[in-house]
């Protein structure tokens, strides 16, 4: 890494947010997505790098694009939740809410609450609840203090 890349890059950490935003615009065009300080930082380090020495090589880029849609179908809900971390089809999941006992049946491709498809738990956590609800915390599948 050339020097100013590197003074650039280190810089990024002591910049208060504003700057950091003010320099997303610059950097990318567009306005600065609402993640945390630390998300932008990487962004912006990658950024700064991809423009000084060139971004990734267009047969890698379309070997990453075949190799995702390979493995994942082109389906961003599957993208997010790895496949070894949900529940096998015909599982139930059963929650107590507010005293009334709540059961949704795992499908293939979505999740099954009183005779309705869900995309989501999350969906049907806020169907249950009224409020937003991350529904793998909401069902016990996902400790709400830890990090996978």
């Amino acid at each position: 890494m050339s020097e100013t890349v590197l003074a650039r890059v280190a810089a990024l950490k002591t910049k208060p947010a504003p700057e950091l935003k003010a320099l997303w615009r610059e950097l990318f065009d567009t306005e600065p997505p609402q993640y945390n300080r630390r998300y932008l930082e990487s962004r912006l380090a990658y950024r700064i790098q991809e423009l000084a020495y060139g971004g990734l090589k267009p047969e890698t880029v379309k070997r990453l694009d075949a190799l995702a849609e390979q493995i994942f179908g082109g389906n961003p809900v599957v993208k997010r939740i790895r496949l070894k971390d949900r529940p096998i089809a015909g599982t139930r999941l059963i929650r107590e809410w507010k005293g009334v006992e709540h059961c949704v049946t795992v499908r293939d491709d979505d999740f099954e609450y009183q005779g309705r498809p869900y995309k989501s738990l999350s969906a049907v956590a806020r169907t249950i609840t009224g409020s937003r609800w991350n529904g793998w915390v909401f069902f016990g599948l996902k400790n709400q203090r830890s990090r996978s």
